[in-house]
């Protein structure tokens, strides 16, 4: 019997086939747009996904300013952040977040669901979120990817 065919591959930066998705997030909710995504990112998709590897595909996401937040989430939901001194605690509500910048909003929920160490950083590097229809990455030939998920 052949020895390998039973043997656990585990993938490495050298053996990775990462790939350009484009995804638009017109109409989408935020929470399952930005899971989707991340897990697109992270490459549990793939069949040699590994977990301390960056295998995931690179993303491309088009038209932020059109993806939706369910119930008073607009007005309710908060982010918040310090400035380091003492009584800096800043927050803004979601709909503050969108007006400043709308990709902001999409990058920080993505963000959220990455792992917290040096490989989720690398793996938000391969993020690209864009307002509006146009990106500067149709020199990679993104391919269109569908979220699984009825609208």
């Amino acid at each position: 019997m052949d020895t390998l065919s039973y043997k656990t591959v585990s993938a490495n930066k050298n053996t990775v086939n990462k790939e350009w998705l484009l995804v638009d997030a017109d109409g989408q909710a935020l929470g399952r747009l930005a899971s989707e995504v991340a897990i697109l990112l992270r490459g549990k998709h793939k069949p040699n996904f590994t977990p301390h590897v960056d295998c995931g595909d690179n993303v491309i996401i088009i038209n932020a300013e059109k993806v939706t937040l369910s119930g008073n989430k607009w007005e309710d939901k908060s982010y918040i952040r310090h400035t380091g001194y003492p009584g800096g605690q800043r927050s803004l509500s979601a709909k503050e977040m969108f007006g400043k910048d709308p990709a902001r909003l999409v990058e920080k929920a993505v963000k959220g669901m990455l792992p917290k160490n040096k490989l989720g950083a690398a793996l938000f590097r391969n993020l690209k979120v864009n307002v509006g229809p146009d990106h500067g990455q149709e020199a990679q030939k993104p391919k269109t990817f569908t979220l699984n998920y009825n609208k």
